[in-house]
């Protein structure tokens, strides 16, 4: 199966140098983003309509919420995206706003540090970890290429859904409310687990120039 599937009906483009990393996105608005734990999928969401469907690697420790920093864990609930790292160590980055009032509530009363630093990011930079799933300290990891994608295509802004996977149960508390299955778009549970049945558009970001804020101060 294609590891990146785009989905757009239509998608207007414009570029620069095929060489840069920062590339232009002039189609449909990315609305929310879905993450499921369970299967390691990624969705970019225009509504109703999946635009670009994504396999990702999670946390070392992929099951359960993260609850404190160096558990190996990632996020589970709505986040919104709030910061981008062009000069990212794994090629680009795109950061959600964990860990949120919740999180911090609860991480006060346990009396452990939350932790953060929580991103979409590209592919591994150590040989060890090129062919081991799962292998990030609880960020969602996709490919250098993919990531110019995501980069491009979503807003700050923009709110992440985390999909708790289903097995094996899950007794931890979890600050944000994934939104409930039902209530998930039919394209994205259509997509779930099989082939796409929209129509591939390979046009729908090019090389090009995009605006570049840097407010992280990591390297992630």
């Amino acid at each position: 199966m294609q590891r990146r599937t785009m989905l757009a009906s239509m998608a207007a483009f414009a570029g620069l140098a095929a060489c840069s990393k920062f590339r232009t996105y002039t189609g449909p608005e990315v609305t929310e983003v879905f993450i499921f734990k369970e299967n390691r999928k990624m969705y970019l969401m225009h509504h109703a309509q999946a635009l670009a469907e994504y396999d990702i690697d999670l946390g070392f420790s992929p099951y359960g919420h993260k609850q404190q920093q160096g558990d190996g864990r990632t996020p589970e609930g709505t986040y919104r995206v709030n910061r981008r790292n062009p000069d990212s160590a794994y090629h680009l980055s795109v950061g959600i706003d964990y860990p949120n009032e919740t999180d911090r509530k609860i991480a006060k009363e346990c009396g452990v540090d939350p932790g953060g630093d929580i991103f979409i990011h590209g592919g591994p930079t150590e040989r060890a970890d090129r062919d081991k799933p799962d292998w990030t300290a609880g960020c969602v990891a996709i490919t250098n290429r993919e990531v110019e994608d995501v980069y491009a295509m979503v807003r700050d802004g923009t709110p992440v859904h985390i999909i708790p996977a289903s097995t094996p149960p899950i007794a931890n508390p979890r600050p944000g409310t994934p939104p409930p299955l039902d209530e998930i778009a039919p394209e994205v549970l259509i997509a779930h687990g099989r082939e796409p049945v929209l129509p591939v558009d390979p046009r729908l970001v090019v090389p090009g120039a995009d605006e570049v804020m840097v407010t992280s101060n990591r390297d992630i």
